[in-house]
């Protein structure tokens, strides 16, 4: 297949930082879009999350509310902090 050149726009500062980052890993600019793109078409997905924090669970009203309320408990010294016990043969 023949290759054909892609054009769009970024900002400078993007650029330079992303040229530099990919020139740490032995990269050019083509080479690391080749692979993004690469990457998309095989496993038919963006290959990072990407999410507004609006639309994250966590920073939903209600779970905003309430993690005020808890800090306002402990505050107060009604709360409790719960210690989190991890499974060792579950941790690797």
């Amino acid at each position: 297949m023949g290759q054909v050149t892609v054009s769009f726009a970024m900002d400078a500062g993007v650029k330079e930082d992303f040229e530099s980052v990919c020139k740490d890993m032995g990269l050019n600019l083509d080479a690391a879009f080749n692979v993004f793109a690469k990457k998309v078409i095989n496993e038919r997905r963006i290959p990072f999350e990407l999410c507004a924090p609006e639309y994250d669970p966590f920073y939903s009203e209600e779970n905003m509310a309430r993690l005020h309320r808890s800090i306002g408990q402990l505050n107060e010294g009604r709360g409790q902090i719960h210690e989190v016990l991890h499974d060792k043969s579950m941790v690797g």
